[in-house]
C-alpha cells in the first residue's frame, strides 16, 4: 500500500506562527502528542488522543496526519532539529575547527530533543520498529543536512553525500545513547566517533578516490562513441 504524500514523505516548509490552518495545527496536535505520547506509546491511540484534544474529528485527522504516528514523528524530528539550530544561533562556527563545530552541533540537536525525553524516547521506541526504519534514516539525514550546513559545509560532489552519511551514522546511536543511557555516555561516544573520522579524514588526504569513476567514465565515452583505447 502506497503512503499518502505528506510530512513523513516530503519535508515542507517550515511552519511558523503565522502559517495557515494546518501548519498551526500540526504543531499543536504535536504538543498534545508530546504531552500524551510516555503515558499512550506514539501510536494511532496517541494520535487520535492528541487530535481529539484539539477538536478534530477523525476525518479532520487523516486529512492533517494521513500516516498517523509517522507524520507525528517527522514533526517532531523537524522539531528538534529547529530547536537545535535556534541554540546554535549565537555561535559563530567559523570560530571553531570542524571537529569541534559538529561536535557543539550534535550536542545541541541531543539537548533539543532531551527537552522532550519522555515522548522523544516513546517515538525512538516507534522508528526503531523495522517497518519504520526507512523513515528514521531520512530523519537522521536531514538532521545530519541541517547540522552540517550550519558548520559551514558547501560541497556539492560526492564529499556532499559522504559527509551526511557519515554524521548520520555517528547521529543515530548518538541520540538513542542520550534518550536511554544519559548525556555523559552520549556525549563519551560522539567525542569517540568525531576522532575516528578525522583520523580517516587524514588517512585518505592525498589519495584519488575519483579515479575509478573517472576510468568507468572514459570506458564508457569509448564504448558509446567507439574511440580508440
Amino acid at each position: 500500500m502506497t503512503e499518502a504524500p505528506h510530512l513523513s514523505n516530503s519535508r515542507p516548509e517550515g511552519a511558523s506562527p503565522g502559517g495557515d490552518w494546518a501548519d498551526r495545527m500540526e504543531q499543536a496536535v504535536l504538543d498534545a502528542g508530546v504531552e500524551r505520547a510516555p503515558a499512550l506509546g506514539w501510536n494511532s491511540r496517541m494520535v487520535r488522543a492528541a487530535c481529539e484534544a484539539n477538536g478534530l474529528s477523525l476525518g479532520d485527522e487523516e486529512l492533517l496526519l494521513p500516516n498517523g504516528p509517522r507524520d507525528l514523528a517527522a514533526l517532531l524530528s523537524r522539531r528538534h532539529d529547529a530547536r537545535a539550530l535556534a541554540s546554535l544561533a549565537d555561535v559563530d562556527p567559523k570560530s571553531l575547527k570542524m571537529r569541534e563545530r559538529i561536535a557543539r552541533a550534535v550536542s545541541a540537536r541531543m539537548e533539543a530533543g532531551a527537552a522532550d525525553l519522555e515522548a522523544t524516547r516513546r517515538c525512538a521506541a516507534f522508528l526503531a520498529l523495522p517497518t519504520n526504519a526507512d523513515l528514521g534514516l531520512k530523519l537522521a539525514w536531514e538532521t545530519a543536512d541541517e547540522l552540517w550546513r550550519w558548520a559551514g559545509d558547501t560541497a556539492t560532489d560526492w564529499n556532499h553525500y559522504s559527509k551526511r552519511v557519515i554524521l548520520s551514522g555517528i547521529l543515530i546511536p548518538a541520540l538513542t545513547m542520550r534518550w536511554f543511557d544519559g548525556r555523559d555516555a552520549a556525549e563519551a561516544f560522539v567525542a569517540a566517533r568525531i576522532e575516528n573520522v578525522m583520523a580517516f579524514e587524514k588517512w585518505k588526504a592525498g589519495k584519488d578516490f575519483d579515479a575509478p569513476l573517472r576510468k568507468l567514465a572514459d570506458a564508457l565515452s569509448r564504448m558509446r562513441y567507439g574511440a580508440k583505447s
